[in-house]
């Protein structure tokens, strides 16, 4: 548990007020009484889709994630206030909507009313995002939310996936939702939810403008700390490190095979990318790759030039100033950089090109990781048949 969050005791969860990033505990009896929604939301104690009210009214909806779902990893971006979260088909079996809690139904009856104008984002309930803190049944609150993402156009915001397991094809949503500039929730609101009173006048500005007008006050933080430490580069889990692991070990002895995973890394991350060509082996065993990163649409869309640098590093080991001087000394007049390693960078060139303002994008082993499960590869099995399959040795 982080000490310096504000904590609010079991006992008091009835009476509480929502803020951002608090902890709300539950019990210690070790039971499903211990379950903290029921007091404090009055919703059930069971599954990550809870709400009030039926698939035709909805009065609130609770959603919560554990956040470490290595196949389906639910996240929130604090700097764009974009919460992902991936619906409740998650293993074969079962049609897209057909699921015991009817979690992907009511992903796609709130979305569909969020897109129909003022009268349909009427229809849409208050959405209350948690994440298990993995103490006890203790949550945190991430905030409340509405559907869709104001850098996402409105056809992006709930997509079915297709996503193999167990040799069986089937579909799960991915949706995207904004999280609303609402530093406190009152429990005023909450008890007139609760009791089905609409158009509460305890309900904080961002979500009534939203209702009325459409509008998106959303909550976006900027890091304080620019860059990233080591450990906020490599993963923490041990299904994140045999990711990062299997990624490092196919290519430690052909170095260079593996720029071309890193190109296809790099369109992960940026799927714009309009052309990408690879460059002779260096010296020091890396390939590069130069490519052009198409922005705008259309012919109103211009073309920008990128450098890629390609490290296949053991995780314990760091990419430094000289390697990183390397990527700078290459970039032209408005052109940008992007560094791929399956390690991290270390403090001092981390340091050195955020306070000289270089223009280079950093996709460590964390990074890494996390592109590959959102695109489908958080199995180990299916991980290599890719690497086997797009990567085979020369």
């Amino acid at each position: 548990m982080i000490s310096d969050s504000r904590v609010i005791s079991f006992s008091d969860l009835q009476s509480a007020d929502l803020y951002i990033d608090a902890i709300y505990q539950g019990g210690r009896s070790g039971n499903a009484g211990d379950d903290p929604f029921p007091k404090l939301l009055s919703v059930s104690n069971q599954g990550g889709f809870r709400y009030r009210g039926s698939l035709s009214s909805f009065g609130l909806l609770v959603l919560t994630s554990s956040m470490n779902d290595p196949d389906w990893p639910d996240s929130l971006d604090r700097e764009t206030g974009t919460f992902t979260y991936f619906g409740d088909n998650k293993r074969p079996g079962h049609a897209l909507h057909d699921t015991p809690r009817k979690g992907n139904l009511v992903l796609k009856t709130i979305f569909e009313s969020a897109h129909g104008g003022k009268e349909g984002r009427k229809k849409v309930p208050p959405i209350l995002i948690f994440s298990n803190t993995g103490e006890w049944r203790d949550v945190r609150f991430l905030g409340l939310a509405i559907p869709g993402a104001g850098e996402q156009p409105s056809s992006e915001d709930l997509v079915a996936l297709w996503r193999t397991a167990e040799g069986m094809r089937f579909q799960n949503y991915r949706a995207y939702f904004s999280i609303l500039n609402a530093a406190v929730i009152s429990r005023a609101w909450i008890s007139d939810i609760i009791v089905g009173k609409n158009n509460s006048p305890f309900a904080p500005e961002a979500w009534t403008r939203w209702v009325e007008t459409g509008t998106r006050n959303i909550l976006k933080s900027q890091r304080s700390l620019e860059y990233r430490t080591k450990q906020e580069q490599l993963p923490a889990s041990q299904t994140d490190e045999e990711i990062l692991k299997t990624i490092h070990s196919t290519f430690s002895d052909r170095p260079h095979d593996f720029e071309k995973c890193a190109a296809a890394i790099a369109r992960l991350m940026l799927a714009d990318i309009a052309e990408m060509d690879l460059t002779r082996p260096s010296r020091d065993g890396g390939r590069d790759a130069v490519g052009k990163l198409r922005l705008g649409q259309g012919t109103a869309s211009i073309l920008v030039d990128f450098a890629l640098e390609a490290k296949c590093y053991d995780p314990k080991n760091a990419v430094g100033v000289r390697e990183m001087s390397r990527l700078i000394s290459r970039l032209r007049h408005r052109q940008f950089g992007i560094l791929i390693t399956t390690s991290y960078v270390d403090t001092q060139a981390y340091k050195e090109i955020k306070e000289d303002r270089h223009p280079i994008i950093v996709i460590a082993g964390i990074d890494i990781v996390t592109l590959l499960k959102s695109s489908g590869y958080a199995e180990i099995n299916t991980l290599k048949s890719w690497l086997d399959t797009e990567f085979p040795p020369a």
